[in-house]
């Protein structure tokens, strides 16, 4: 999705590269990870995952090597070498590499039937399991581990979630809204087990998946599909191999630039200070800062910025963002209805909004997330912000025409 994204924004832009070579191992074109959740619950088909491609007649050369790996990359020479023997020289390239599912180290884990969630091959093998129905266990009740769940009780399966932390989705809620989310998934009959650690897949005499093992528990619990959703691996051997520097991921600059100024990474497979990515927002960032310096005309350069967090599952609304716990120096502002299943937490620190927990009716979250960025001091309203962006948007415009008015004014320079 990433090396995507610039692409198409690179055949936008004056100075662009007159030819791009995109290499990918997966055998068909780029499409959308995100909505992989929705394919495997049957809420779309698969041509709802199709990515647009613009059309620019005018625009830079585009060449695709789909189901291609590179093995090899000789910075001196500027060539890249594939598996099936071809050599491709570049001027500048970047690597896109993205990322592979984090498997945790226990016994069983290469055991048929245990599957990662990262692409449409993990999302095809899971939807052909499922359809078999039978029992599943999801170790990681983050994001992806709670859509993947659904996606597999959808298809008819008995789904079993894990969560290694006391709380759903410990990352982004707060105990309430973790509370809540809880109570909707196992009404939906998706069992739950916080405070969870998987010590070992039981296999069958077929080398298949049968059961899962907790820490601490004598009983297995019985699982013929096992999806481990506990976090990703940047995918940074083909640079690794290079000599490029690198920590968690792949090393680069304010400008997307590695220790080599011929190459440049971008996604999830590169680490910008200390930060390593697995949401969409930077890395859109991060295209843009990159596509500006590769047409000649370098930009402000790319820096860390908060995001928001919504969780793609059909029937249950969420929006997140900030801190998940109130702080001392935090004003905190909630907002409950249990009959509506509807709950606001908001942080305030001086008069200025820091983070927001929203479930059930999330429509105030963009909104909310936007003054966030503004950094505006909402002393005057902060009360509204809990029943709505109309009443506050219309507090917030009656006190600015006070504070703008003679009387107010003069009042203010006599102070002064």
């Amino acid at each position: 999705m990433a090396a995507h994204r610039l692409i198409e924004t690179l055949r936008r832009m004056p100075g662009a590269p007159q030819r791009i070579t995109v290499i990918g191992e997966e055998p068909q074109a780029a499409y959308n990870r995100i909505m992989l959740s929705p394919w495997l619950a049957g809420e779309i088909d698969t041509a709802g995952l199709t990515l647009a491609h613009a059309e620019h007649s005018d625009g830079p050369l585009l060449i695709r090597r789909c189901g291609q790996t590179v093995v090899a990359i000789h910075r001196q020479q500027q060539w890249l070498e594939c598996d099936n023997g071809e050599i491709i020289h570049y001027d500048h390239l970047v690597l896109a590499t993205g990322s592979r599912p984090a498997m945790p180290e226990v016994p069983g884990i290469d055991l048929k039937g245990v599957y990662g969630f990262r692409d449409l091959a993990d999302a095809e093998a899971l939807a052909t399991d499922a359809d078999q129905g039978g029992q599943a266990v999801v170790v990681g009740g983050g994001l992806l581990g709670l859509e993947a769940a659904e996606g597999l009780r959808k298809r008819g399966m008995q789904v079993t979630v894990l969560q290694r932390s006391p709380r759903l989705m410990n990352r982004q809620l707060d105990d309430t809204a973790a509370g809540m989310l809880a109570e909707e998934l196992m009404g939906r009959g998706i069992r739950l087990h916080t405070g969870a650690q998987i010590a070992e897949i039981i296999g069958d005499e077929h080398g298949k998946a049968c059961g899962v093992h907790l820490q601490g528990q004598q009983t297995p619990l019985p699982a013929q599909v096992v999806v481990i959703t506990t976090g990703i691996t940047a995918n940074v051997e083909p640079g690794r191999s290079a000599g490029l520097a690198c920590d968690r991921a792949l090393l680069v600059n304010d400008q997307l630039l590695t220790s080599d100024p011929h190459i440049s990474a971008l996604g999830e497979c590169c680490q910008f200070e200390q930060h390593t990515y697995g949401l969409v927002e930077p890395i859109w960032h991060q295209v843009e800062v990159l596509a500006l310096r590769l047409c000649g005309t370098p930009g402000n350069p790319y820096h860390e910025a908060s995001c928001a967090t919504r969780l793609k599952i059909s029937g249950i609304s969420l929006f997140a963002f900030g801190p998940t716990k109130a702080r001392p120096e935090h004003e905190v502002l909630t907002y409950r209805d249990s009959e509506q299943a509807e709950y606001r937490r908001l942080l305030l620190t001086n008069g200025r909004l820091v983070g927001a927990v929203l479930y059930g009716d999330t429509r105030m979250g963009p909104w909310l997330f936007e003054l966030a960025q503004q950094r505006l001091s909402l002393v005057s309203v902060r009360h509204s912000l809990l029943l709505g962006q109309a009443d506050t948007e219309a507090l917030m415009a009656e006190q600015s025409a006070t504070d703008n008015s003679p009387d107010h004014q003069k009042l203010s320079r006599e102070a002064a």
